[in-house]
């Protein structure tokens, strides 16, 4: 909850529509205060006329009559706002002072506020006329309420198209994000600045550069690594034409055993080299042609290159599915792809044992499956094995460690996902959805 309080506290929307809510409820607060103040000034003001003018209506000739009516009830009418008409000395519901002043004033009597008008008339008979100041209250409070309320009523409607109005400013920003969240790792493209405010176009100007001076650091060192593989394939050519002239000459036992090994080391080399130059080259590589292939094509092409090096492990190797699956990417990509998976299982399947292809298609979705019988991939070293040169601990294959590495940056070209899974009884099973 405290994480939840502090990102919120740092994020510029919150507080931007936090600061102006306070802004828009302190000034219809005011507002409310100032419009009940008025008004209710304005109700006990009419009702003040309203005494008055009944006051003006008493005479000599109408005290008797408008006397008794005043005794009457009104259905409908509160008893608290009643008017009470009488005259000063005699017994009667309101007993006041003798002595008050004419005019309008305030009174308690009997320990009720009263607010009254006094006159005295031309036959020097003084009448009062009153009413009780809670009910005067009332009546100008409910009508100060019914100002105000559109006050209120306005506030909220204020806040909730102050709410909607900041979050539709603030999308651009949130669709710019999302779009640097979903970005393959190998796409340090140029974001866009169209439809985003002037006060953050700078910041995105800034990303841009950042971004090109990452992308000609990264080029750079791609193209490093590709020039130095380059470089070594003629030298590890000579040494490897010497070796096979060596070879056929007349050697004692234990230089021909050194001079094996000098070959197996040069092959790994190569084997090597030509994994850095086909990696230098996909990351390198921006874009390139997509076609309709056909997936039982690709596993033959892939299958006559690596059929040689199966059966030297005698190991069972075939496709176990039929159907025509069709997926749309480079050639070049997709045979590579296929090509370090089915290498990678032939080189970690122990002698005598089981390779088999499959496709198929799930979900409208195309799938390339490749799975061995060997000793498979631990759970937590799954995450690992798409970092170049990384290599399981204890296996005892020849490799270089970039295999799944190729695999890893042909899937997130293409927009394919790589899942891992344990074979039964035992080997790996590796699905390409693309």
């Amino acid at each position: 909850m405290d994480g939840l309080e502090a990102a919120m506290t740092r994020s510029l929307q919150f507080r931007l529509s936090a600061w102006l809510s306070a802004l828009i409820v302190a000034i219809a607060a005011a507002g409310g205060v100032i419009a009940f103040q008025t008004a209710f000034h304005e109700a006990n003001e009419l009702q003040d006329g309203q005494l008055k003018q009944v006051a003006a209506l008493v005479t000599p000739r109408t005290l008797a009559t408008m006397q008794r009516e005043a005794l009457g009830r009104v259905d409908g009418a509160d008893p608290e706002s009643k008017l009470v008409i009488q005259t000063i000395g005699e017994r009667a519901p309101l007993p006041v002072a003798s002595d008050l002043r004419d005019g309008l004033q305030n009174a308690i009597v009997q320990g009720t506020r009263w607010r009254l008008v006094v006159k005295t008339l031309d036959d020097g008979t003084r009448v009062v006329i009153g009413q009780q100041t809670a009910g005067r209250d009332e009546i100008a409070r409910n009508g100060a309420l019914a100002t105000v309320m559109p006050f209120a009523a306005l506030a909220l409607v204020l806040l909730a198209a102050l709410h909607l109005i900041v979050r539709r400013q603030f999308r651009p920003l949130s669709a710019l994000s999302a779009s640097l969240d979903t970005r393959p790792e190998h796409d340090l493209s140029a974001l866009s600045r169209d439809a985003l405010p002037s006060e953050i176009a700078p910041f995105v100007v800034a990303i841009n550069r950042l971004l090109a001076r990452v992308e000609a650091s990264v080029a750079l060192q791609r193209r490093f690594v590709a020039d130095a593989a380059h470089e070594l394939r003629s030298p590890l050519t000579a040494l490897s034409l010497q070796a096979e002239r060596l070879d056929a000459a007349e050697l004692p036992d234990s230089a021909r055993e050194r001079l094996d090994a000098l070959r197996r080391g040069l092959a790994r080399t190569r084997s090597l080299l030509h994994q850095l130059l086909t990696l230098a080259r996909l990351q390198q590589r921006t874009d390139a042609d997509t076609a309709r292939l056909r997936v039982q094509d690709v596993f033959r092409n892939v299958l006559e290159d690596l059929m040689p090096l199966a059966e030297t492990k005698d190991i069972d190797i075939g496709v176990s599915t039929s159907d025509d699956v069709f997926i749309h990417a480079p050639q070049a990509d997709l045979t590579i792809m296929v090509k370090n998976l089915v290498d990678n299982a032939i080189r970690y399947t122990p002698a005598a044992g089981r390779v088999d292809l499959a496709a198929g298609v799930s979900n409208a979705r195309p799938w390339i499956r490749v799975a061995d019988s060997g000793p498979g991939i631990a759970p937590e070293e799954r995450a690992r094995v798409f970092d170049p040169f990384y290599r399981v601990l204890g296996g005892d294959a020849n490799g270089s460690g970039l295999g799944l590495s190729i695999v890893g940056t042909i899937a997130a070209r293409i927009g394919a996902t790589i899942e891992l899974a344990d074979a039964a009884p035992r080997g790996l099973v590796v699905t390409v959805t693309i």
